[in-house]
């Protein structure tokens, strides 16, 4: 039988994050180095077990040398790369994008679910969010109470892409994916199937747990009470991946 070739060596890397030298695998991203260092930055489609989806742009620092706006979840670090994860150019798009997430969907957060339990509620307060300044689109979407477990309401999503993600990448069901574009994406089911005819759907909740709003939750749940655990999903995702 033949032996299979090592892999190559992983070189270290020396670099900067603010005013912290630092080293790492060249392997690594920056945000991923940022957050063992216990160096913040805010994230929204990013969460650990799952691949890297880059859509929110929450993350995005800054890098001397180039006048572009770089993802932390996607960017490797590199020899010698200076880094800035919190200026006042990167608060302004933060807000924002913020801003703009609120807008497009109907986010009311006092009568959520999972108010006080929202990454997006987490996040606009910790950016400094108190006031929406462009105007809301108010459209309505649909909620889908056909599950017996779960419920999706399509206007607290923010297109992060977890649940499609969890439910193909750890439990392998394939049963989520995205429909539309632009203003009109929203997730489906089966190819939009209501979700209680989904003939794909293990009914395991992984993908009520990754949810980073009120957009998928228990059936029954009322304004504040959905809380989620995610702590299994880095388990999961080194055994599915194991050798």
């Amino acid at each position: 039988m033949k032996r299979q070739a090592p892999p190559p060596p992983v070189r270290v890397v020396t670099f900067r994050i603010d005013d912290r030298d630092l080293s790492a695998r060249e392997d690594e991203t920056i945000l991923n180095v940022a957050r063992e260092q216990g160096i913040s930055i805010p994230s929204l489609c990013y969460l650990e077990g799952l691949s890297t989806w880059g859509a929110c742009r929450l993350c995005v620092v800054e890098i001397e040398g180039s006048s572009r706006l770089v993802s932390a979840c996607s960017t490797r670090v590199v020899e010698g790369m200076r880094v800035h994860t919190n200026t006042e150019r990167l608060q302004r798009y933060r807000r924002m994008i913020l801003e703009l997430l609120f807008a497009e969907r109907n986010h009311v957060c006092s009568v959520c679910v999972s108010n006080g339990h929202c990454e997006l509620q987490t996040l606009a307060q910790q950016c400094g969010v108190d006031h929406v300044r462009v105007p809301y689109r108010n459209s309505v979407y649909e909620l889908d109470s056909t599950n017996d477990y779960f419920r999706l309401d399509h206007n607290r999503c923010v297109l992060c892409n977890r649940c499609v993600r969890v439910c193909d990448e750890i439990e392998g069901a394939h049963t989520w994916d995205v429909m539309g574009r632009g203003i009109e994406c929203r997730v489906i089911t089966d190819l939009n199937r209501p979700w209680g005819e989904s003939a794909t759907c293990t009914g395991c909740g992984k993908c009520v747990q990754v949810c980073p709003t009120g957009a998928l939750v228990k059936q029954g749940t009322s304004a504040g009470e959905m809380t989620k655990d995610r702590n299994f999903l880095p388990y999961l995702s080194q055994m599915r991946h194991a050798p």
